[in-house]
């Protein structure tokens, strides 16, 4: 086969593969089915697995009578878990979070990994949060920590993202920025100093969203690029230099990336939900997110998520002109459709 064909050929195969990291993906376990021919078929209450099909249902039963009940106390299958209603609340959501894997196709190594990574003891990390710039209900159940990258285009595109889902449940959870600039890009060092130079005069949100808008426009964020979002949200701009060449501030940056480094980050953006790993390898931030933020608050409080009402858009006195830049009332969107479609590699 001549070489320009080959070539065309191994192109569009990786065109036509869905990433969710930049990495080279991990080696493929067993395909699914190939463990579970002779399970034994599992029916538990409170568990719909009527969508599943008959190979699903196999290779479901297969997961539930096999893998270990999330509460360390608890050392029996999730399957025995439930039936004897065993004081683990974890339970049943992990029975139920089972049955989406095996919808979704995966492997049974891909399915004890992301299993692993939602739901064992052994996963949670302890994060210093002190100084990081954050949003949300500062006492807030569930923190969402983030380590991005300016000038990372998937950041950009993850970060309206997770503005809607705090806003969504602004009593409940709580979004921590940490820096994490790659030596990919040219200018991140940079624009990384300007969030913390910005967060020193209380403006590090508007600081984060002109950054990445500019990312999102293409726009190099050079010097000049970083002093007119300085300008733009209002800084002192002799103060703003100053603070962008100090020692302290590149001091913040680097303290972020210790961190990161010290849990093995390999791309940006990287997501923690109250210490665990939210896996762009094996979950994906539109379509498993706000399952993750919704069921870790009914963990941790015991009641359901309750989302914030939608704000109502400004009154408009009869004959006055609409707001600016709006012409109909503005509720909060829904959740987006689209994820990112993958991280920024570190190098």
């Amino acid at each position: 086969m001549p070489a320009m064909r080959v070539g065309a050929l191994v192109f569009a195969s990786l065109l036509s593969f869905k990433l969710s990291t930049c990495r080279s993906p991990g080696e493929a376990g067993k395909g699914p089915g190939q463990e579970a021919e002779s399970a034994e078929l599992v029916e538990l209450s409170g568990v719909d697995t009527g969508s599943l099909r008959a190979r699903e249902k196999r290779e479901w039963s297969s997961a539930v009578g096999e893998l270990l009940a999330p509460c360390a106390d608890q050392p029996v299958s999730v399957a025995q878990c439930v039936k004897e209603s065993r004081p683990c609340k974890a339970c049943l959501p992990a029975a139920n979070f089972l049955v989406k894997q095996v919808q979704k196709g995966r492997t049974r190594s891909q399915i004890e990994a992301a299993y692993k990574k939602r739901f064992s003891p052994s996963e949670v990390k302890q994060i210093s949060l002190d100084g990081s710039p954050e949003k949300g209900a500062a006492n807030a159940k569930v923190t969402l920590v983030e380590w991005a990258d300016f000038e990372c285009p998937f950041c950009a595109r993850t970060s309206p993202v997770l503005d809607e889902l705090v806003e969504r449940y602004s009593t409940q959870v709580r979004l921590v920025f940490k820096n994490y600039p790659l030596s990919i890009h040219k200018h991140a060092e940079q624009a990384a100093r300007a969030g913390a130079a910005a967060h020193r005069q209380g403006k590090f949100w508007a600081m984060h969203h002109a950054l990445f808008e500019r990312t999102d426009k293409k726009v190099k964020l050079e010097q000049e690029a970083l002093e007119d979002a300085a300008k733009e949200i209002g800084l002192d701009l002799k103060r703003f230099k100053e603070d962008l060449a100090s020692e302290p501030v590149a001091d913040i940056v680097g303290k972020d990336r210790k961190q990161a480094d010290a849990l093995g980050l390999e791309g940006t953006p990287l997501l923690y939900i109250n210490g665990r790993h939210f896996d762009l390898d094996h979950f994906d931030v539109s379509e498993d997110l706000e399952n993750w933020l919704k069921l870790e608050i009914e963990l941790v409080t015991g009641k359901p998520p309750v989302p914030a009402p939608k704000k109502a858009p400004p009154a408009v006195a009869s004959g006055a002109p609409a707001p600016k830049g709006s012409s109909a009332p503005n509720p909060l969107p829904p959740a987006p459709k689209k994820a990112p479609e993958g991280t920024e590699k570190r190098e």
